[in-house]
């Protein structure tokens, strides 16, 4: 998608990624550490972007710096649902904790991609028009 639309991509870890080659991705490795590849994203992005994340504080940080987030699922973040999102993790958490909850993630489907795809183009279709 990246190169149907000719926008840049930053994968950003703490580790190296093998990742496709392309002049469009540019592969971003931070120091260790907790949240280093967080707080370089919130730092770099901002109004205009999109960001890719399942991680909901990190989705928050984007948003408020004025970016779109959308979730691996297609699942937009904005900032009329990250609120909830926060107050949800953070309650599974405390379950989590106390044992009285045991998750996992489900495995990601043929609609969570076919989601996905269509959140991303929406997003970029979005950006592009804001501009």
């Amino acid at each position: 998608m990246a190169e149907r639309h000719g926008l840049a991509v930053h994968m950003v870890s703490n580790a190296w990624m093998r990742i496709a080659d392309s002049p469009l991705i540019n592969r971003v490795v931070v120091e260790e550490g907790p949240d280093v590849a967080d707080d370089w994203i919130a730092a770099q992005i901002g109004s205009g972007d999109i960001a890719v994340t399942a991680d909901i504080p990190l989705a928050a940080r984007c948003i408020k710096a004025g970016a779109k987030v959308i979730g691996p699922t297609g699942k937009p973040f904005t900032e009329s649902s990250i609120g909830m999102a926060l107050a949800v993790r953070e309650l599974m958490a405390d379950l989590r904790e106390t044992g009285q909850v045991h998750s996992t993630n489900s495995a990601f489907t043929r609609q969570d991609r076919s989601r996905f795809l269509q959140a991303l183009e929406q997003a970029i279709q979005d950006v592009r028009r804001a501009r």
